[in-house]
């Protein structure tokens, strides 16, 4: 469990602070465009097919990564006021993420103590509200802190030990706007720790404001690292997303800064051409962005598609085994819902970025896991110098499931 954070009045001037790390970031971007180039690793990485279709490695992933990491299950809009709960379940266990009276939020495994039976049979992304939750097969009750405090027929479990047990508790922490859960028994999350250093940038956000608006699922049929992979590189802009995004932004070129196991990348709209060989003071205000990942398996976008309308889109990506991933997609509205007009355009964010993604990315994702599987036993992929933020992250998850590439 964890407690809240800080209240806004104890909290810097988000808004000012974004504006200088945006001017940041601007001048690498520009120097970039300028010389036609993005940031590079120190060379090309080639990738063994078997890093995506492998099952022993997949299996090594889901017990180090999915079980053993700090999963981000929401967001604190998610479940904002005492009683507020969530299902979280795409990790394996299925995940009972409550607000309990007293304001902290705990994680419990959706399982009654009596035989097992969910309390809660909705499946991800079900969210609810509830004082006390009551077991559908023999009506055993617990509050919202996990005491059972309702146990008909009582006297048949007197001489039991373990008849009258609580709910089963998971580590859980929230910060910074992110609830984290670990799906199995453990230690206590140190989120600040998880985070590192990237924690100041995420900061920058102000992901305990965001509202949520419209969630959703959708489907690869791939590995879920070959689904991530497009989420860190802009060399694809031109080609896959040539009636979108590769109409307003530069195809292969980025700013990527590292953070530990995280990473922020920057992709550049054309408009940035305008500003190279001008003089820095005349260069217009500029406003913050970027795509965020979060170890191993989260990507936060936060940014003003037109000036001064911002939306926050979180991706988490899970595996339903070595060649399905499910993305949890949600947009959020940063700072709240301004009136249905906004509402509105968050909506249509969604369904936008929704159907591009499912079409275009994972398309291609399903198809290249596909050919994967077929392919000649030597045959390799190759993550290029200018990929470099792929190449991070399959570095990561090699290094925390102890298995080279």
């Amino acid at each position: 469990m964890a407690e809240r954070d800080p209240s806004d009045s104890l909290t810097p001037d988000w808004a000012a602070s974004r504006k200088l790390r945006a001017y940041e970031i601007r001048r690498k971007i520009v120097a970039n465009v300028a010389a036609s180039t993005t940031d590079m690793a120190e060379g090309p990485l080639p990738l063994h097919k078997s890093v995506y279709i492998d099952e022993a490695r997949f299996q090594a992933e889901r017990e180090r990564l999915f079980l053993g990491q700090p999963l981000v299950a929401g967001l604190t809009g998610d479940i904002p006021e005492p009683g507020d709960y969530l299902v979280f379940d795409a990790a394996g266990p299925s995940i009972l993420v409550i607000r309990g009276k007293d304001g902290v939020v705990r994680a419990f495994r959706n399982l009654c103590t009596h035989r097992g039976a969910k309390l809660v049979e909705e499946a991800e992304p079900f969210t609810g509200k509830a004082a006390r939750l009551s077991c559908p097969f023999h009506a055993w009750t617990f509050d919202n802190l996990g005491k059972l405090i309702g146990q008909p027929g009582k006297a048949g479990f007197a001489d039991c030990e373990i008849g009258a047990r609580n709910l089963l508790e998971l580590p859980c922490s929230e910060y910074l706007g992110l609830i984290f859960v670990r799906a199995s028994e453990g230690e206590p999350i140190d989120a600040a720790a998880h985070l590192g250093e990237f924690a100041d940038q995420l900061a920058l956000i102000e992901l305990h404001r965001a509202v949520p608006v419209k969630k959703g699922i959708l489907h690869a049929q791939s590995n879920w690292k070959f689904a991530l992979d497009t989420y860190g590189e802009g060399y694809h802009f031109a080609a896959l997303h040539a009636s979108t995004i590769g109409q307003t932004h530069y195809n292969d070129i980025s700013v990527l800064e590292r953070f530990g196991r995280h990473h922020r990348i920057s992709f550049p709209d054309k408009t940035i051409g305008d500003l190279v060989g001008r003089d820095e003071a005349d260069w217009p205000d500029t406003e913050y962005g970027g795509v965020h990942y979060l170890f191993p398996n989260t990507v936060v976008f936060f940014g003003a598609v037109t000036p001064g309308v911002y939306f926050t889109q979180v991706f988490r990506l899970f595996p339903d085994g070595v060649g399905k991933t499910r993305c949890q997609f949600g947009v959020y509205a940063p700072f709240g819902v301004i009136d249905e007009e906004y509402r509105g355009v968050c909506e249509m964010a969604y369904d936008a970025t929704a159907e591009v993604v499912q079409s275009e990315d994972y398309r291609v994702a399903s198809h290249g896991y596909a050919n994967l599987m077929t392919a000649p036993e030597d045959f390799h992929v190759v993550l290029g110098a200018n990929e470099s933020a792929p190449q991070a992250v399959h570095q990561h998850i090699a290094e925390a499931i102890g298995m080279p590439i």
